[in-house]
């Protein structure tokens, strides 16, 4: 018995559109539950114990990698200071974090006045963090989501090229690129690049 030209463009429609179903549950990364957030715990300035993954309501949470003594991260603290207030505002929770495990808290205190940083800061001499978001050198950056998962990381914009070679300006802002993405809800285009800088210690 013939197939109906009806029935073949029903079953044609159907077949698409289940295609197209499949497809959008494939690009779509699943969502995890906050169960499965990452349970760091650091360091505060105090020694206070601080989960910084403990953050329901932001939009994301960016972790800026930085150094007492590297002179390429001292030199990115006017940038990091525009974009924590740039993105603060838009629901992005901001760390600076300290893996250096000789970088006391005294000598925080003194480069957060130095380099006149606002941010909310963390120590991280186990490197619990470090290896959660891939980070090398300071200075350096991750973002995650607020369910966990590391959405970007990398370099804060391409002004380094390699040890010294710098450009008189950056050309690439990817940190601002990263946030901008996440703020409007879109997905980010490079989540992983290499930044330059002063590689972070093995943990001892």
């Amino acid at each position: 018995m013939a197939r109906s030209p009806w029935n073949s463009l029903t079953w044609v429609l159907g077949c698409a559109l289940i295609s197209l179903q499949v497809g959008c549950r494939e690009i779509v990364p699943s969502r995890r539950g906050r169960e499965s957030v990452p349970q760091v715990r650091l360091i505060d300035l105090s020694g206070r114990t601080v989960k910084p993954f403990e953050a329901p309501k932001a939009r994301a949470i960016v972790f800026v990698f930085v150094s007492v003594d590297c002179p390429i991260s001292n030199r990115y603290a006017p940038e990091i200071r525009r974009l924590h207030n740039r993105f603060e505002v838009q629901g992005i929770n901001f760390w600076l974090v300290y893996p250096h495990p000789d970088d006391t808290a005294d000598a925080i205190r003194r480069h957060l006045k130095d380099y006149q940083y606002s941010c909310a800061v963390l120590r991280d001499p186990r490197h619990a963090l470090v290896k959660l978001a891939k980070a090398r050198v300071t200075p350096e950056a991750a973002v995650f989501s607020p369910e966990g998962l590391l959405v970007y990381h990398g370099r804060i914009d391409n002004r380094y090229v390699d040890f010294g070679k710098e450009r008189t300006a950056a050309t690439q802002f990817d940190l601002q690129e990263a946030l901008v993405a996440v703020v409007a809800g879109k997905r980010i285009r490079n989540p992983a690049t290499s930044a330059v800088g002063c590689y972070i210690p093995e943990q001892r």
